[in-house]
């Protein structure tokens, strides 16, 4: 890991981008923010993406409501 200033980042991205490829490399923006450059393959699945559905799977969920709310309707 390595640590970084934004100013630093600004004039040398070409080889912080390069760096990032094998380690984390943290950017200091003044003294209350600081980011994370990594590879996307890095990332960790959060909570969000976990309860995600795919498309076909929100397809079918919907289908299966839409069929549920005719049925119902037709019954009164």
């Amino acid at each position: 890991m390595r640590v970084i200033s934004s100013s630093e980042l600004r004039n040398n991205m070409k080889k912080y981008l390069d760096l990032a490829v094998d380690e984390k490399i943290v950017i200091q923006r003044g003294r209350n923010e600081t980011y994370v450059l990594t590879r996307v393959e890095y990332l960790e699945p959060d909570d969000e993406l976990r309860r995600a559905v795919s498309a076909d799977e929100l397809l079918v969920g919907i289908e299966s409501d839409i069929r549920e709310a005719f049925k119902k309707r037709q019954s009164k």
